[in-house]
């Protein structure tokens, strides 16, 4: 589903449909799969996302480092200030970054560090439109069609970009995605995602101890916000004037334009505050002396 152009893929989707359709159809012909047989692997991989998230909220022990875990169950039980379905969206989140954190099974969407936003947000849609499991496949399809085409033009990458590649980058494809879920025609979804990606420009990688947990884990939250945030703006008649492909392409420029102490390697931000160095060193510590006691190996 390679689409260089989020025009191209917009011209693809009049032609199909649905952006969804157009991705579908996209990865049959460059794959020679069978669109049945595409489906049926889209299908495994929402299975894991809702295992991921099921997962995090049944669980409130912490991360082998101790920097994370337990917070997708209180967010589930707290306060619905705007609503339960709100709230529901962001503990999904959460709960795929700690499952991430945890070292258990989840998918790349589009990487780990932000593998929790678009699950959520197309669940969360998905619960309000009353969307049977195949058109939520089909939605996961224009997710990642999006996805193709920031990796076309810009980066997915935090060491490359920021994290405005990772969580801007979920934030997009999901509101497209939610989009295309409830009908929206093509140009409303790029609106979608433009708006999604615009609030999140800048944002930088600044994982603290150099492990994907803090800030990452909420930021999946705040994403999703943000992503929900843009759909129902674009579902509103809202119009970014900045054309998507040019959004992204700004992406990329701001992302090569940010130091390297900002772009994932734990020199910067968050993780070089007094707190952020406190916290690192003793995740460190303890992912050190739990891989000595048990023979773990570090790299995994």
């Amino acid at each position: 589903m390679a689409f260089a152009t989020f025009i191209e893929l917009a011209a693809a989707a009049r032609e199909h449909g649905s952006l969804g359709a157009a991705a579908l159809a996209r990865e049959a012909e460059e794959t020679g799969l069978t669109p049945e047989g595409l489906v049926v692997r889209m299908d495994g991989e929402l299975t894991v996302m809702e295992s991921a998230i099921a997962a995090g909220l049944s669980r409130d022990d912490r991360s082998r480092s101790g920097l994370t875990g337990g917070d997708a169950k209180r967010v589930r039980t707290g306060p619905a200030l705007i609503g339960e379905p709100f709230r529901d969206a962001l503990a999904d989140a959460v709960a795929i970054g700690e499952t991430n954190a945890r070292m258990g099974r989840i998918v790349a969407a589009p990487t780990a560090g932000a593998s929790g936003v678009v699950p959520a947000v197309l669940l969360a849609a998905a619960r309000a439109a009353g969307a049977t499991r195949a058109e939520l496949v089909s939605a996961l399809f224009a997710a990642a069609s999006v996805g193709a085409v920031i990796a076309a033009r810009a980066t997915l990458s935090g060491a490359a970009g920021g994290c405005q590649a990772e969580i801007g980058s979920a934030a997009a494809m999901a509101a497209a995605a939610a989009a295309d879920l409830q009908g929206a025609d093509p140009d409303t979804c790029g609106h979608a995602a433009a708006l999604a990606l615009q609030g999140q420009l800048g944002l930088v990688c600044d994982p603290v101890g150099g492990l994907v947990e803090v800030p990452c884990v909420m930021r999946n939250a705040t994403g999703t916000a943000v992503a929900l945030a843009a759909t129902e703006m674009a579902l509103a008649g809202v119009r970014f004037p900045v054309p998507l492909d040019e959004v992204i392409v700004a992406m990329g420029q701001i992302g090569r334009s940010l130091p390297p102490s900002l772009r994932e390697t734990a020199l910067g931000g968050l993780a070089a505050t007094p707190s952020g160095r406190t916290l690192g060193e003793r995740a460190c510590t303890t992912c050190t002396d739990v891989t000595s006691s048990t023979g773990a190996d570090t790299d995994a």
